[in-house]
């Protein structure tokens, strides 16, 4: 006779990166119950057990994706030998990990709810703040480029990151609407040049 083999054992963060991955692609109010646990491979009361509700599981899918997905593009940011070379890092990083193969296309932070999330107000709210955050630490990088001397001392540092930061969420949007790698990343070109040109223009 045969015997039954031993249940797999629960993989939390297997269970987490299945739950990211469609949370990402549906978004948090497109995403139900039934679609996490089917991704997951578990039971509702499984999923309440394990992570609490959906709104702590989305968040701890969101900083899974921060992590694992996310952060390379703004740790480079820090570590570029120029502000030039940073700003240029910053936007064809951005590209390329927005339309990455094997992956949802975009960027979770910028499209993981609706502004008007009627399900839970302060997811929308948490993404706004790092959103937000983001920007200020790229206003920060350029400050210190322009402390450095890299920039003229009165250049407009946060007219600048709006910019730049604008264009990556931008393109986030643009990838998941299907635009292609190479669109992206010729448009990132002319976005480095628009921020050269802003540095470099006669006072």
């Amino acid at each position: 006779m045969a015997t039954r083999g031993r249940p797999r054992k629960f993989d939390r963060e297997e269970a987490l990166e299945r739950a990211m991955r469609v949370f990402w692609s549906k978004t948090y109010e497109g995403t139900s119950l039934s679609d996490l646990t089917s991704a997951m491979g578990i039971n509702t009361p499984s999923l309440y057990a394990a992570f609490g509700s959906k709104q702590e599981l989305f968040r701890e899918a969101l900083a899974h994706y921060v992590e694992n997905y996310h952060n390379g593009i703004w740790t480079g940011l820090d570590e570029a030998p120029s502000i030039f070379d940073a700003v240029r890092f910053f936007l064809t990083r951005s590209a390329e990990a927005y339309c990455m193969t094997g992956q949802p296309p975009g960027c979770m932070v910028v499209l993981g709810a609706q502004h008007s999330c009627t399900e839970d107000q302060s997811v929308p709210a948490g993404l706004s703040k790092m959103r937000k955050n983001n920007l200020l630490q790229l206003q920060a990088r350029i400050e210190q480029a322009k402390e450095e001397g890299e920039l003229p001392g009165d250049f407009d540092t946060a007219a600048a990151a709006t910019m730049l930061f604008s264009m990556q969420t931008g393109m986030s949007v643009l990838a998941r609407d299907g635009v292609c790698e190479d669109a992206l990343l010729a448009a990132a070109d002319q976005c480095v040049e628009a921020f050269r040109a802003m540095a470099n223009r006669p006072r």
